[in-house]
Formats: C-alpha cells, structure tokens, sequence
C-alpha cells in the first residue's frame, strides 16, 4: 500500500451502474463536485477518450462494474473508488451510506491507494496472437456444453505440470480467489501475497487440488482431447469460443490496478462482511 497524492485541481471522473439507484446517486455526486465532475461512460467509450486530469474514478455499482472500470482505463494509473449498493462487495470498499464522508476524506487527501496484481492472457492460434488483455479476477476455461469434461494441459515455466480433466480450469489473482475460484473450492488469497491460484472446477481426479504458484511464473495452457465448445472466459464478462491447437498463456502483468482505501486494514473488515464470519473480539 502507497500513500495518495493529493491533486486538487483534477477532476474526478464517475462509472455509474445501468441502476435507478446508483443513477440517483451519480447526479447527486455531480451537483456536489460541479465542474470537477466527468461522467465516463465505458460501454460506449474508449480508454484514449479519459481526460488527461483526471484524479480517479469513483465506481457507483457492484463489483461487476468495477471490474468493467478496471478493464476500460487498460494500462492507465488512475485510481478506482469503489461504491457498492446493497451488500457489500469484495472490490467495492465504499457503501452508498457512507458516500459523502468518503468522498469529504477523497477532497481532503485523506486516502490510501492499494495496488492489486493483474493477469496478462494471450491466446494464441496458428502462430498468431488473437487476445491480449489484462484481468483482475481470473481467466475461466470451460466448456460450453457442460455434459463433456475439460482437458487442460498445463505448464508451468515451460515444464509440465499436468493435465485437468474437469468442467473447467480458473486462473486467478489474489483478488480475483475471492470470486469464481472461491466458490469452486478455491483458497482466499490476501491481495498482497505474490501469487497465481489454479483452481479446477469439478476435476474429475480428487488429486487435482487448486494451486498456488509464484506470480513471476508462466503459465501455457494447451487444450486437448475434443476441445469443441471450449470458451475462455475474461473476469466473468467476455468471452472468447477456443479452437484446436490454442495455446494460452498467463502471467503477472505489468499493469496493476490502484485501489483507494480509507483505513489499512480494510481488506479483512470486507472479507469478514462478505463471508458472514462471526465471532471472536471486535
């Protein structure tokens, strides 16, 4: 975690959620900041079109919409403020309820800025590179039609490692072991910990656990067997149909993602909320 800069004279630009609620709130947020306000729409904009000046980017939506944030300002440094509405999310830290005061604190300088590890997915098919995008969660392959099982070869720093015959295989960040790759078993990775989490999705071998290996690995998946109907999905929002002889290959990125935060320890206070935990001293 790296202390903010404080840059007043910068605007300030808004990701605002296809909600009632969130839209409410976003107009709300640019009678407050007037002219330092700039809504950004990223579904029909490009990452070239953001201002130069700009501060950050406060996200209004869920961690969806943070994630569509994160992918559209690409290599860019700009810092996301996440704002979540209804339960709190694991990439949103900021609640609707407690808006104002954050972004009092924002004005103030009064901020942290947390930087979150990113993956670096290439696929490549007949010798050309065909995808080359940067994820904060993971990378999901799996099959379309879900009555066939998945074989995913795997490398590691060009030496094999296995083969996962399961319903899919996620690679994923230590931010992103909070999503897809928990829910199928995978372990929460603390964001700060350097690392990639392997995680199949139903293997069919019990002896296929996930895995974490070191961020400074290289990963190539190669799809075997009768790869039809194969799909690589990117941070749960697009994805690509795989052919034959697709190789794809997954490292740590040069492009982390700024967070801003409000207190240090932030991270465990969400994952408590988001898990339900209970118990123990306050």
């Amino acid at each position: 975690m790296e202390k903010k800069e404080v840059m007043m004279t910068k605007r300030i630009g808004l990701v605002v959620k296809n909600d009632e609620r969130a839209e409410h709130k976003a107009k709300e947020l640019e009678k407050r900041l007037g002219s330092q306000c700039v809504v950004i729409d990223v579904r029909h904009s490009r990452s070239s079109d953001l201002p130069e000046d700009l501060m950050c980017l406060i996200v209004l939506g869920g961690d969806g919409t943070f994630l569509s944030a994160a992918r559209f300002i690409e290599h860019r440094s700009i810092p996301l403020m996440g704002v979540k509405f209804g339960e709190v999310g694991f990439l949103a830290e900021t609640t609707e309820d407690n808006l104002f005061t954050a972004l009092d604190l924002l004005l103030e300088g009064k901020y942290l800025i947390q930087t979150r590890s990113r993956l670096d997915i290439k696929v490549v098919r007949n010798n050309h590179q065909i995808i080359d995008v940067d994820v904060l969660n993971d990378a999901v392959i799996n099959k379309s039609a879900l009555s066939r099982l998945a074989s995913c070869a795997v490398y590691i720093d060009a030496v094999y490692l296995t083969t996962y015959r399961a319903d899919g295989l996620i690679v994923a960040t230590p931010t992103g072991s909070t999503a897809y790759s928990l829910a199928a078993g995978g372990p929460v990775v603390h964001p700060s910990v350097p690392s990639i989490i392997l995680t199949p999705i139903c293997p069919f071998t019990l002896t296929n656990r996930p895995l974490i290996i070191p961020d400074s690995a290289l990963i190539e998946i190669r799809l075997e067997g009768s790869p039809e109907n194969m799909v690589l999905t990117l941070d749960g929002q697009e994805g690509f149909e795989m052919d034959s002889g697709d190789r794809i290959f997954i490292k740590k990125s040069r492009n982390d993602i700024r967070m801003i935060s409000f207190e240090d320890q932030s991270y465990f206070k969400v994952l408590k909320t988001r898990l339900k935990w209970s118990g123990g001293r306050s």
